[in-house]
């Protein structure tokens, strides 16, 4: 998978991905919800072109993860539920997951629980030195991206304020939720974002 640097303009999108969820849950199809989205304005937006963008972000976010994934998207506690929505968008986004287990995930493990400018910085320097892609792209991109990144974390439930030291929450899940995730092989995302060794 390659560095892509659009997350800057895709947003958590909680609640638009539970409501998603819940559809298929009900026996819509996938590929249908972008119809949804621009017949029925499931998501509530004003443009035609925000019904059609985040109603594609949502399905490509949900067509990386399995049914046991989306089922429990809707009927999981609200914790498991908002973790599993980060892991279909690190499972989607390869520079923001190696940030959750470069970062986020060391942090935990060096009991070290607050995310500061520099992480990001440094973070992005590394990534910077290892892509001629990530080296391309702008300071506004990067700006966007940390902004973007911080916002995620937070609503995910991971970070418990947005400014200055950002404290880590660490979080927890549904244990049937963890061993589906280790049972299909995707226990690296999950090890992420609960900050676990391999």
């Amino acid at each position: 998978m390659e560095y892509k640097s659009t997350i800057k303009s895709r947003p958590y999108l909680y609640k638009e991905t539970k409501k998603a969820a819940m559809l298929i849950n009900t026996g819509v199809e996938l590929d249908e919800i972008k119809s949804k989205s621009l017949e029925e304005n499931i998501f509530q937006l004003e443009s035609e072109a925000r019904k059609r963008e985040v109603a594609s972000i949502i399905t490509a976010r949900l067509t990386a993860v399995d049914e046991f994934v989306i089922d429990k998207i809707e009927n999981s506690n609200i914790e498991t539920s908002k973790i599993l929505v980060l892991y279909a968008i690190i499972k989607t986004d390869r520079l923001f997951f190696e940030f959750i287990n470069e970062v986020y995930k060391e942090k935990i493990l060096l009991k070290d629980l607050f995310i500061r400018d520099k992480d990001f910085n440094i973070f992005f320097q590394n990534k910077m030195e290892q892509s001629e892609k990530v080296a391309s792209w702008t300071e506004y991109t990067f700006k966007k991206l940390k902004q973007v990144y911080i916002r995620i974390l937070f609503e995910s439930g991971l970070i418990a304020n947005q400014k200055g030291d950002r404290e880590i929450k660490v979080p927890i899940i549904d244990s049937q939720v963890k061993e589906h995730l280790y049972s299909i092989g995707d226990k690296v995302y999950i090890n992420a974002i609960l900050g676990v060794i391999e």
